[in-house]
């Protein structure tokens, strides 16, 4: 039997890391959480920081969750596909949530810090930028806030032409023996989607024999799924700022507030949404 000692001794063992991979080591925390470097004196930036360098570790999950489906969805693994797009969409509601926090700012607290922000602003943010480039809002002068970092540029330039995950979501239509329009299958993918009534038809085939065409029914569900918590994660990102600055300009030389509510408008996944009125 084992004396106090031995036990003793056996957890001090077990718990010296100084040989071997640690909990901080696996994760490098100590390059994590001294990333953030406060630029004012206001006890508030710290939450601000931590806001944005989270929603970033967030949105790098999503664009790989996102990457990976869009592989999938090219190979016809739908199983998969559906793994990680309901992964994606709960990774949206971690997105909408974090809003919360940064709600408890309020305007004095924010404008202590706001002359020490520069022109920075999330509107630069290159994977925010890859995530809707991804989801199909195509704009040509997105490309231009990442110019000057050509490494960063060339990733955002990948997203913005290759084919969105709704225009392989209807490639995979097609090639499931779907109607889709051919315009739609092989077109410029550097151009924001337009809806289309052909489309619409070919997705309400779908939604009128749930059974036949399950898997496509999934999709279909799946997709609209990801953009409703979207919607949720712009309107708290409108709905934020409002409360903290108003309808100040933002850093970054956007309309601010007047410049997200026009985002609110942007559909994605068009015929997804039209077609409930038509069933």
């Amino acid at each position: 039997m084992a004396t106090p000692e031995t036990i003793v001794h056996t957890e001090k063992a077990q718990l010296d890391f100084s040989r071997s991979m640690s909990y901080g080591d696996y994760l490098h925390l100590d390059q994590i959480l001294n990333a953030q470097r406060p630029l004012s004196p206001a006890h508030d930036e710290m939450l601000f920081i931590i806001q944005h360098q989270t929603s970033e570790l967030w949105m790098k999950l999503l664009l790989t969750e996102l990457g990976s489906a869009l592989g999938d969805l090219r190979e016809d693994r739908l199983p998969p596909a559906f793994k990680k797009l309901t992964r994606a969409s709960r990774i949206m509601e971690q997105l909408v949530h974090a809003w919360d926090v940064l709600a408890t700012m309020t305007p004095p607290e924010y404008s202590a810090i706001r002359p020490f922000l520069g022109p920075s602003s999330g509107f630069q943010s290159f994977q925010y930028r890859c995530i809707e480039f991804a989801l199909g809002n195509k704009n040509a002068a997105m490309l231009t806030p990442h110019a000057h970092h050509p490494e960063r540029l060339a990733m955002v330039q990948s997203f913005f032409e290759a084919p969105s995950l709704y225009d392989e979501s209807l490639r995979l239509l097609a090639r499931q023996g779907i109607p889709v329009p051919q315009n739609y299958l092989e077109r410029d993918w550097t151009k924001p989607y337009e809806a289309s009534a052909e489309v619409e038809a070919a997705w309400l085939s779908v939604y009128r024999a749930p059974e036949q065409h399950w898997d496509l029914y999934q999709l279909a569900e799946k997709l609209t799924d990801l953009e409703d918590a979207f919607r949720l994660w712009r309107f708290r990102h409108v709905t934020t700022v409002e409360r903290v600055i108003g309808f100040k300009r933002g850093t970054g030389g956007t309309g601010g507030v007047s410049y997200l509510r026009k985002m609110l408008d942007v559909v994605l996944f068009p015929e997804l949404w039209t077609l409930r009125t038509d069933l």
